[in-house]
């Protein structure tokens, strides 16, 4: 179905595909993907996942597992009253009560998990061939006689005897399943494995793709599927799942649509989709992870900087708008002289070419330290190489934050402009309340939005130095700024009024004495 060495599809070379429905996704970020060590969503967070899942296109979501216990089962329901337009289906094992307790949640379908290695027939299971492939048609008929969409996985199927797993589908199908699924539950199969598998269950009807990553093989084997005819790609967003994981579905849906031309999901939404996932399991996003990694669109280097300012083709596959990012321009050790410069205009900074190879240097030497160059770094290089003074709009005068027994609370005295002012608030943690402080004090000013946050402790021990790094933006503007302190709640602080200085600048406005907790101070 899918020549594996087609490209772009705007190669002429490139092979066609028959319809854009050609390959659909199944998420499992809701059942296999919560089974990651350590992720426990609560029923709130899958209903707003599926929700993303479905604006996303997404065609099958598995909500959960009915037989897990009613807490669950609540959750599934929660995520069928949603009434999407994607197949909700629940997880079921191979027996009678999963699939009623599987009806009970009002899903539109089941995966029924089977025995298919001779190691869970005969040593998890404690059972025979022929009554596992007996049961499944039973199953499956009895799921069907009620309505249900079903999709039968052999559970280890990679390792399992091709011929019986030929004879367990092909029962399965005949039974009424509308499809079979080629699982490699312990991430076990070679490309090889996956194509000679798949081939065999296609020529017996619909089938789909299971994989995990445990050989680093998970996107792989996937493609070795597509390639033998499977039609349907069991996922998670961002990779999350047992052991090394599943295979990323937004990796599968750009790779698609980039490679063979074939849409599976609004790539548009990919990013948000894979941070509100990061943010409810608290699962973080590996800097260099496809797609929505904060590296995947990020240059540093001088020769890829200047390539890309000239052609944004030049370094990069697809556009970054694609999959809703934005190219981002970073300084290190690497900086080159046209990345400084265009740095430097997007904070309306003009150099001369004298002055723009002094900062250059100064980037190179503060990167050479290890330091990643922040926004503010540059604005301070650049200042002091034009010999420029520049007045702090914005200055954090004290800071007192107290958690205790009870809510923390937080209180700031800021300089801004030629006022004083303080201001409190609370929130669900010091840092929390210090930050709301701050907003309270600025009133109207501070609506600068906060776009990423970031802690990194850099020493060990029970005094250990934090950084943290901040990306605020207001209108076109974005600033970053990195702080260094051994109080974590003075050191995001810090970071923040560094950045709301730097975008505010010296524009004052009128305070907004009216603002919750923010009052002047006294003379």
């Amino acid at each position: 179905m899918v020549d594996l060495f087609g490209g772009n599809p705007n190669n002429p070379l490139a092979s066609t595909v028959d319809s854009d429905d050609s390959v659909q996704l199944l998420d499992t970020t809701l059942r296999d993907g919560e089974q990651a060590p350590g992720v426990s969503l609560t029923p709130d967070e899958k209903a707003d996942i599926a929700r993303s899942l479905d604006r996303a296109n997404i065609e099958f979501i598995e909500a959960g597992s009915a037989c897990t216990g009613e807490g669950e089962r609540e959750t599934i329901r929660q995520v069928t009253a949603l009434d999407l337009d994607a197949t909700v289906t629940s997880f079921a094992r191979g027996v009678q009560n999963d699939i009623d307790l599987a009806l009970d949640c009002d899903v539109d379908g089941v995966t029924i998990v089977v025995p298919a290695s001779d190691k869970h027939i005969e040593r998890k299971v404690g059972t025979t061939h022929d009554e596992v492939v007996e049961n499944t048609a039973e199953l499956v008929e009895y799921a069907k006689d009620h309505g249900l969409w079903v999709e039968v996985i052999g559970e280890d199927g990679s390792r399992a005897d091709l011929d019986f797993l030929e004879r367990l589908m092909r029962e399965a199908l005949d039974a009424g399943a509308d499809r079979s699924c080629f699982a490699d539950t312990v991430g076990h199969a070679t490309p090889e494995t996956a194509y000679e598998y798949v081939s065999r269950l296609a020529e017996l009807g619909p089938v789909s793709t299971h994989t995990h990553d445990d050989l680093g093989l998970g996107m792989t084997n996937v493609w070795a599927s597509l390639a033998a005819g499977a039609d349907l790609v069991h996922g998670t967003i961002n990779g999350i799942g047992e052991r090394a994981g599943n295979v990323a579905l937004e990796e599968v849906a750009i790779a698609l649509s980039h490679g063979y031309g074939v849409e599976t999901a609004k790539l548009e939404d990919l990013y948000d989709l894979a941070q509100q996932v990061s943010h409810a399991t608290g699962v973080p996003l590996p800097p260099n992870k496809a797609v929505v990694g904060e590296n995947a669109f990020t240059h540093e280097s001088g020769i890829h900087t200047d390539g890309t300012l000239k052609d944004d083709t030049m370094y990069e596959p697809y556009p970054p708008e694609l999959v809703g990012r934005e190219r981002r321009l970073v300084l290190g050790k690497h900086a080159g002289r046209a990345g400084v410069r265009a740095a430097l205009e997007e904070h309306d900074v003009e150099v001369s070419e004298e002055e723009l190879a002094a900062v250059v240097e100064r980037v190179k030497r503060l990167g050479d330290r290890d330091k990643r160059v922040t926004d503010a770094d540059l604005l301070a290089i650049a200042e002091d190489v034009q010999g420029r003074e520049r007045e702090r709009y914005v200055e954090l005068l004290d800071l007192t934050a107290a958690s205790g027994g009870g809510t923390p609370t937080a209180s700031v005295r800021l300089r801004v402009g030629d006022e004083e002012r303080v201001a409190s608030g609370t929130g669900s943690g010091p840092v929390d309340a210090a930050v709301k402080a701050v907003r309270a004090a600025l009133g109207s000013e501070a609506d600068a939005q906060l776009e990423s946050y970031h802690v990194d402790a850099i020493t060990g021990g029970t005094d250990a130095v934090v950084t943290v790094e901040v990306e605020m933006s207001k209108g076109d503007r974005t600033v970053t700024v990195a702080t260094s302190d051994s109080d974590i709640t003075r050191c995001s602080v810090d970071a923040m009024v560094e950045a709301l200085d730097r975008l505010l600048g010296s524009a004052a406005v009128e305070p907004d004495t009216e603002s919750e907790g923010a009052t002047l101070a006294d003379d």
